[in-house]
């Protein structure tokens, strides 16, 4: 049997990977890392010290291309709704080095989701059929991502910055187009140049496509409306109060496949 964690760098996958290799060994193990090519450079440190860690090299796969680069091409702009760049820059780099390295039959593939987010396994194990798959951490003993972290300490390795600073998510230097509001205004006070980075990207896309689109949803006054990376910044600058710092969002990569 072949086991293959999906890795993105976060302190589950982690937690997951540790999990597999105490129950299967390292020879049959592979850490598989997506790589989308905006990661903040910390993750690739941890990358570093977790495999020394674990005993076990990762196995990068990359598509080439960047989120933005992705929407262009697809002329859709990602939001938390619909984000291409899950599947061109994390699905299907993982799902080519899997049908030219394994066989469904003989192969389990893991995915390091935890016991507060089991209303994706069913789309996770549609998404990545016909290979089967688990997701250890979804079952007892349950932890929180606090937890994982102090043990990760205990290993000796050190907690991946993006959490320090106050990220929900490890991937994407904080960028993820999946986020709410409350990412991107950290993302503006911690990182304010990749949130112009990411800014520049909107306003080129509503000009590709002529279309008042945007990354994230304004949902003030009772309507949803369009509420762009722009019009946030200006928000957060002017009227602090009209943010909603309770839209934390959240990554869907490898989990929402099938939706």
């Amino acid at each position: 049997m072949q086991h293959v964690v999906m890795w993105s760098g976060g302190i589950t996958s982690w937690a997951t990977a540790r999990h597999v290799i105490a129950r299967h060994g390292t020879a049959s193990t592979t850490l598989l890392f997506a790589d989308t090519l905006i990661e903040d450079e910390d993750l690739h440190t941890f990358n570093e010290q977790a495999s020394k860690q674990l005993g076990l090299p990762i196995t990068r796969v990359a598509d080439g291309r960047d989120p933005w680069q992705v929407f262009e091409d697809k002329r859709w702009l990602g939001n938390t709704r619909i984000a291409q760049c899950s599947i061109d820059l994390k699905v299907k780099p993982c799902r080519n080095w899997l049908a030219a390295n394994t066989t469904p039959a003989d192969t389990t593939v893991y995915v390091g989701i935890d016991w507060t987010e089991t209303h994706r396994l069913p789309n996770i194990v549609a998404g990545w059929a016909p290979w089967t798959v688990d997701a250890p951490l979804t079952r007892p003993p349950y932890t929180d991502k606090r937890t994982l972290i102090a043990e990760a300490k205990a290993a000796g390795l050190p907690t991946p910055r993006m959490y320090d600073l106050g990220f929900e998510h490890a991937n994407c230097g904080g960028s993820c187009v999946k986020g709410g509001q409350a990412q991107w205004a950290r993302l503006l006070e911690v990182f304010p140049e990749r949130y112009a980075r990411a800014e520049a990207a909107e306003t080129r896309m509503r000009t590709l496509l002529g279309k008042d689109v945007s990354i994230l949803r304004d949902r003030t006054g009772g309507t949803t409306k369009p509420l762009t990376l722009a019009t946030l910044r200006t928000r957060i600058e002017e009227q602090p109060d009209q943010l909603d710092l309770f839209d934390e969002g959240g990554c869907g990569c490898f989990t929402d496949l099938a939706a």
